[in-house]
């Protein structure tokens, strides 16, 4: 009766699964092959709220660069970003070869200026398949730990105090956060062992 009457609701579409692979493995085993971006918003105690876009090296898990905001996330501040993360890895050089750019699929990582200043850089731009954010998962694990670990504790009563002790969360994280793929290394840690041992990224990991 209600099928005669109009009064049943539309069966949506099914999702199409997505024609790009995804293998779950996002890191790699050398250091500047593929790093990954994303952003993240947190609020402080007087109701302002942060944006924060960053990039982190897939393999060492090293916070190349980070860039704070009160405004939305867009191309400007994701350029920042991957400047300062090529200069983080390489000074006034560019990459010998492309370092792949992985992201999701947010509009200002899809801009053309985006993908065009990252060519420019060195980067070669990949983006992770639609409705797959596990695609990205190292870039997803860092929100959390960061989330966890530093934000939730640290002194926010405003943005520019929680931008400065932001700063010092993410070179804590660096410095002295263990990652278990990295022997329960921090990541400076595991790669002040690999230059002073002059190992590759794959022997020093099985250290």
């Amino acid at each position: 009766i209600m099928r005669q009457n109009a009064l049943l609701l539309e069966r949506k579409p099914a999702v199409p699964p997505s024609k790009r692979a995804h293998t779950g493995r996002v890191a790699v085993k050398e250091s500047n092959q593929r790093w990954c971006s994303d952003g993240f918003e947190f609020c402080c105690d007087n109701g302002e709220r942060l944006r924060v876009t960053f990039a982190l090296d897939c393999c060492d898990r090293e916070a190349l660069h980070w860039a704070v905001t009160t405004g939305g996330f867009n191309s400007e501040t994701v350029q920042d970003v991957m400047l300062g993360a090529v200069e983080r890895r390489f000074g006034n050089d560019l990459p010998s070869s492309p370092v792949e750019w992985l992201t999701d699929n947010g509009s200002c990582y899809r801009a053309n200026e985006t993908r065009q200043f990252a060519r420019m850089l060195g980067l070669e731009p990949k983006n992770t398949a639609v409705r797959s954010p596990e695609s990205n998962g190292i870039a997803e694990s860092f929100v959390k730990t960061i989330k966890r670990d530093y934000i939730s504790i640290m002194p926010k009563p405003d943005g520019l105090t929680a931008a400065k002790n932001l700063a010092e969360a993410f070179e804590h994280y660096n410095e002295w956060h263990p990652h278990s793929a990295l022997g329960y290394r921090s990541p400076r840690e595991y790669l002040r062992q690999r230059a002073c041992n002059g190992l590759s990224d794959n022997r020093c990991l099985e250290i």
